[in-house]
């Protein structure tokens, strides 16, 4: 489950490559709103499960494992949840934390979304449409533009962003994910400052969660609080990264999550 912003092509080459000689399948999933996905707003976080339901259905898959990056995080959680029949266990990587309720951890970035949620869900429509032009218009300039958002972010963020097939990766993805509509982030900050429609303590699978100690949009104390909150979770602390690092340890992330080798 990609990240906010971030679409289904957000999987690591180096992930693909270990998961095809280890045999296991990667199905990366659009949220509503994004590359070809129906645009939606779900009414809470934990109501997403009866698609992924129905996805795994069509797909005829009896049991999973699943991955969520950065905003993918609370989705994972919601299906570990109310799910927990086919899942057989999650991973979260730099997990967004509720903001909302008993589980709700106060400070970071998402705190500006929590102020901007009124405004958010009045304009989500105009503001996805406006946002899907403004990418079209700077799509000859994406790579610079990653650079240069790659240049202000911490060291750890800066060295992955710089390696190229991490950089083809993101780019490949944004540029596809925005082909018709942008409004799934939207959608994804609005569901983030919401209550999530279930508590962390229901999540009976177990959880894998690691966390950069240097990130700076997801502070490591979320992902401590969450999995001091998780029945079955444990925390690898990545040190020295930031809000990305998970996506540079992808053979430790299949080993634990889905072959259940750490």
């Amino acid at each position: 489950m990609h990240g906010t912003p971030g679409g289904r092509r957000q999987i690591p080459l180096d992930a693909r490559r270990y998961a095809a000689a280890a045999g296991v399948r990667i199905i990366g999933v659009d949220r509503p709103g994004i590359g070809s996905s129906t645009p939606h707003l779900y009414r809470d976080i934990v109501e997403w499960v009866a698609d992924l339901s129905l996805l795994l259905d069509a797909l005829a898959i009896e049991t999973t494992s699943l991955i969520g990056l950065s905003g993918g995080g609370p989705y994972v959680l919601a299906a570990g949840a109310a799910l927990p029949e086919r899942v057989r266990s999650v991973g979260v990587l730099g997990g967004v934390a509720p903001t909302r309720g008993q589980d709700a951890v106060a400070g970071g970035p998402i705190q500006l979304a929590v102020l901007a949620a009124p405004v958010l869900a009045a304009s989500r429509v105009p503001l996805g449409a406006a946002l899907t032009t403004g990418i079209r218009l700077v799509k000859p300039l994406a790579g610079p533009a990653l650079d240069l958002y790659a240049a202000v972010q911490p060291p750890g963020d800066q060295r992955l962003l710089g390696r190229p097939e991490f950089k083809a990766m993101f780019l490949d993805d944004l540029l596809n994910a925005s082909r018709f509509q942008t409004s799934a982030p939207l959608a994804d900050l609005i569901l983030f400052t919401r209550d999530w429609g279930f508590s962390l303590a229901d999540v009976a699978v177990p959880v894998h969660w690691w966390h950069g100690d240097d990130d700076h949009i997801v502070p490591l104390r979320h992902g401590e609080h969450c999995v001091a909150r998780l029945p079955h979770a444990s925390l690898r602390v990545i040190a020295g990264e930031s809000h990305l690092g998970g996506l540079g340890i992808a053979r430790e992330v299949i080993d634990a999550v889905v072959l259940g080798r750490g």
